[in-house]
């Protein structure tokens, strides 16, 4: 348990940034999974007052042009759902107001972008 809490703190440190949600919801009748990303108030104070927040990942080839808008909601809160096929696992990231790159921690995994020392967070399916 030393080791959970240990590595937990040391990644938090690194990352600087705040849980957030992902909800995995398999299809029983197609090889696919509802993925619905979230900000929240209470987990992303960046985002809190942000006019766009977006997705990108390898589901959209990092393309800045086919981000995904998270829709923002009265509470402050930021959603959006994507149908991804099982069996694979996705690298993503937030962009916020489109300058601001932002980690969720709700990820299964993290591995190195390949470009600088930041890392890309990891949903497995």
């Amino acid at each position: 348990m030393f080791f959970f809490a240990s590595y937990y703190f040391t990644f938090a440190a690194k990352y600087k940034t705040s849980v957030m949600s992902i909800k995995k919801q398999f299809l029983k009748s197609k090889p696919v999974c509802k993925v619905t990303f979230s900000l929240t108030q209470e987990t992303q104070e960046e985002a809190f007052n942000a006019a766009k927040v977006q997705l990108l990942g390898d589901f959209n080839n990092w393309n800045v042009e086919e981000a995904i808008d998270l829709k923002k909601f009265k509470n402050g809160s930021y959603k959006a759902t994507l149908d991804l096929e099982t069996s694979k696992s996705y690298q993503f990231k937030y962009l916020i107001d489109a300058t601001k790159w932002e980690n969720d921690q709700a990820a299964d995994s993290y591995v190195n972008n390949g470009i600088d020392a930041e890392d890309n967070f990891v949903v497995a399916l």
